[in-house]
């Protein structure tokens, strides 16, 4: 028996107007009751992998002596001379920006078949979505360990890693872009006779340009941080210092450099969200601050406009001048602006790919290299370790992963909540909070694991720490943006009501925000899969061990299953987030 509520009472406070009532138990659909068990089973692993990891305060407060003994050890913190520290940053910089750029390039065409509006049929879009899966995959170190082998040492190998293995994500965000396009310009290119470049380039890049350009930005950042692993696998700069510092005990100049890189991060960081607000006006996501601040000045500049039309009569332009006007636009302080970011940046970019010093020779000569280093690759073993024991690994490194999200998670609602402007008690509060939030991103997460081994020693507490920390700021700003885009109706209705500002939050801010809490907690759950992987290669516990073993000895055959344990393992991650994404939008 369906029990509707009758015709005229209001909607219960804190509730959209489409539930209004009790809801009927056969909405419920077996999907979404599936989807619901599948969240609390997971919920419940991640509490079993936290007990498993057995992360002891009071074990790591006692073991504090460890790492006063190691800071001794270390005495005074040393850097590299000015200008080869100089030549070190700008060759990490130049690799990052060359190889997110090309991410960049490659993701246009398979953004283009992956969203529904512009591919040429469902199987196109198959493979473009399959393609973005794939990269995302697959580490950017493991493409990079086997791209050492073919090039020369250098800063192609990195740039060539970081490029395909961003284009999971890049190609992603421009895909879901492409899909939130106004439609009209394309079709009325397409009505008027276009190709269909033409209606890509004329009616749809016009129009998710601002937020392909974040979407770049952001995944720089990212970049940025994960450089530092590379080093760890044969590529030149920053990165490879600091591991040849703490692979030869120079833990003085280690830390330094250290302190270099988590500084690097922190400023790229601030430059690229102060770009991608200010001057961009979007956010990745295109939900954020950005977004709000433009339509608001966007909207009042159409506001004055509309003022002054009616105030006075303005004679209707001719033609010719109308022609005119448009062959000689203005140059408009937003025009200026616009075109001086363009210029700056295709600036960066040359710069970038001209400090990488980039053997250009090795494109061709790798070619004689590839037979013999994919028969080293193929078929894939496990060597003299048992099938079990490789096993017993991956699950470590999957329950590692579980455990760091769940720390996060339940760190991130609190700070990403006092991180948002409608959720804090003030501004002091939520600036605190945002800039938390900004300094624990620029944190890499391999050098927080460095740092936390000397006190935990080896083993999954440390990965698991360092992963569950550095996600603080991921997560964090997520939670953060989608707080603040929540609908302000249910806040300001309980307000209006006398209800305070934790009534406020529990019963209208997070049930609305809940579903995007899910899909960014799956997020943060794929990336730190991949991380626990690679943390395990200094000792952070886990298949990384292994692989970095592997690596070293020459033990190509193993990497292959490796490799393949973890993109089997991620693949299932994936599928389980886009059926939740599914089921709950």
């Amino acid at each position: 028996m369906v029990v509707t509520a009758p015709a005229k009472t209001a909607p219960p406070v804190g509730r959209p107007s489409g539930l209004s009532g009790p809801v009927p138990v056969g909405r419920l659909r077996p999907q979404t009751i599936a989807a619901v068990l599948t969240l609390i089973a997971l919920l419940a692993f991640s509490v079993y992998s936290l007990l498993e990891v057995g992360i002891s305060i009071p074990n790591m407060v006692a073991s504090w002596g460890n790492a006063v003994n190691f800071f001794n050890r270390v005495g005074t913190i040393t850097f590299p001379p000015p200008g080869e520290l100089l030549s070190l940053t700008a060759l990490t910089l130049g690799i990052v920006i060359s190889g997110t750029v090309l991410a960049a390039v490659l993701s246009i065409p398979v953004a283009y078949l992956a969203a529904a509006n512009t591919t040429p049929g469902p199987a196109w879009r198959a493979v473009g979505r399959f393609v973005g899966v794939l990269s995302r995959a697959v580490p950017d170190v493991v493409i990079a360990m086997i791209l050492v082998l073919m090039f020369s040492l250098g800063s192609l190998p990195g740039i060539i890693a970081i490029g395909l293995h961003s284009v999971g994500m890049i190609s992603k965000l421009f895909a879901d872009a492409i899909e939130q396009v106004d439609e009209g310009p394309r079709l009325a290119i397409r009505a008027a006779g276009g190709s269909k470049l033409q209606e890509f380039t004329s009616g749809v890049l016009p129009q998710v340009l601002p937020s392909w350009v974040a979407t770049v930005l952001h995944r720089g950042d990212i970049n940025l941080r994960g450089s530092v692993l590379l080093g760890y696998v044969g590529v030149l700069g920053l990165g490879r210092e600091l591991s040849l510092a703490f692979k030869s005990l120079d833990y003085s100049l280690g830390i330094g450099l250290a302190i270099v890189i988590f500084a690097l991060c922190v400023v790229m960081e601030i430059v690229s969200s102060t770009v991608r607000t200010v001057m961009l006006g979007v956010q990745p996501t295109g939900r954020g601050l950005g977004d709000r601040v433009v339509r608001r000045v966007a909207a009042g500049r159409e506001a004055r406009r509309a003022a002054g039309g009616s105030s006075r009569t303005v004679a209707s332009p001719s033609a010719e001048s109308r022609i005119a006007a448009a062959a000689k636009r203005p140059w408009t302080p937003a025009r200026v602006r616009d075109t001086v970011g363009a210029w700056l940046a295709v600036a960066v970019v040359v710069w970038g790919v001209v400090v990488s010093d980039i053997q250009w020779g090795d494109l061709v000569t790798f070619w004689a290299k590839a037979p013999d280093v994919l028969v080293r690759l193929w078929p894939p073993s496990f060597g003299m370790r048992t099938t079990e024991q490789m096993v017993e690994a991956m699950f470590e490194t999957v329950a590692i992963a579980f455990a760091a999200t769940l720390i996060a998670l339940v760190c991130s609602i609190v700070i990403g909540s006092l991180a948002a402007r409608n959720v804090a008690p003030n501004r002091g509060v939520r600036t605190g909070a945002r800039f938390a939030l900004v300094g624990i991103r620029g944190i890499p997460e391999l050098i927080l694991a460095i740092l936390l081994i000397v006190v935990t020693g080896l083993g999954a507490q440390a990965g698991t720490l360092a992963l569950g920390i550095c996600g603080i700021g991921l997560l964090g700003k997520l939670i953060a943006d989608s707080f603040e885009e929540v609908a302000p109706g249910p806040e300001r209705a309980l307000t209006a009501v006398g209800a305070t500002r934790p009534q406020v939050y529990a019963a209208a801010t997070l049930p609305q925000g809940a579903r995007a809490l899910v899909g960014h907690t799956f997020y943060t759950l794929d990336t730190n899969i991949r991380a626990a992987t690679m943390l395990g290669i200094v000792g952070g516990g886990g298949i990384g061990y292994y692989l970095i073993q592997a690596d070293q000895g020459g033990n190509y055959d193993q990497v292959t299953a490796i490799v393949l344990m973890i993109l089997a393992v991620v693949l299932v991650v994936e599928g389980i987030a886009m059926w939740m994404r599914r089921v709950f939008s």
